[in-house]
């Protein structure tokens, strides 16, 4: 099964504007959370600029892998190797 059919994907901005025009203390909140019983299964709080980022990667995996390899790929997620 498709991650885009096993997972929502969840984006909390903390202000209005854009990532780019965003103040440096703005966090935003991205949840991966399972379709099936509404569990969040993966979580990340980040300054809005790293959020933006993430978020458009992440979308590029979602509709392109299965649930399983969504999971093993950004479960384990170092974030200071990618950014």
């Amino acid at each position: 099964m498709r991650a885009n059919r096993a997972f929502d994907l969840i984006v909390s901005r903390g202000g209005l504007e854009p990532a780019f025009l965003a103040d440096r203390r703005r966090l935003d909140r991205i949840e991966v959370v399972s379709i099936d019983d509404g569990e969040v299964v993966l979580y990340w709080d980040l300054p809005a600029k790293q959020a933006s980022k993430l978020l458009r990667l992440l979308r590029e995996d979602h509709v392109s892998l299965e649930a399983n390899e969504f999971i093993a790929t950004w479960g384990g997620l170092d974030l200071e190797e990618l950014f």
